[in-house]
């Protein structure tokens, strides 16, 4: 059940449930409810704790969210290297919302040194996942760089294995 302020307190009790008994898609949406307060007061501390558990598990939106809560400082001390290993992490299973964030780090270099075929090979991945954000991302992007890093971009998309969790 996606929690919605009118159903937030039943999705908590049920969430919490599954998410007690370990299952990893259940935790992340507990660390989401957390993160958000949608049935239970807000407390982002927590919400990290059950992404955590459920990163732990190879749960790719899980690991997402973590790196999220790192680059914005949300019940963690704000750490950009630690959330672009976060996003690395979900962004090499193919979850596409990582993939997009880690071309914007690479585009503005934040966290790792400005690169911008390795950002357009991100983008094009998280594009071709269906990522609005990307999709629109992609064409600005490709005016602002050369035909090499554009043609090196499309190398390194095509040549991309997404890893096991």
């Amino acid at each position: 059940m996606a929690a919605t302020p009118a159903n937030a307190g039943k999705s908590f009790q049920e969430t919490k449930i599954k998410a007690e008994k370990g299952i990893a898609p259940a935790q992340a949406n507990l660390g989401f409810l957390y993160a958000n307060g949608y049935g239970v007061p807000k407390d982002e501390a927590e919400a990290v704790k059950w992404y955590r558990k459920a990163a732990d598990q190879g749960y790719a939106k899980a690991k997402y969210n973590l790196g999220v809560m790192y680059a914005n400082g949300r019940g963690v001390p704000k750490d950009e290297a630690e959330a672009l290993k976060w996003y690395r992490k979900a962004a090499d299973q193919g979850y596409a919302p990582a993939q997009f964030n880690l071309g914007v780090s690479y585009a503005n270099g934040q966290g790792v040194p400005k690169d911008e075929a390795e950002a357009y090979k991100w983008y094009l991945l998280a594009g071709a996942k269906g990522d609005e954000m990307a999709k629109k991302a992609i064409p600005l992007f490709e005016r602002e760089i050369t035909p090499a890093q554009r043609t090196e971009g499309q190398r390194l998309a095509r040549e991309w294995k997404p890893r096991k969790p």
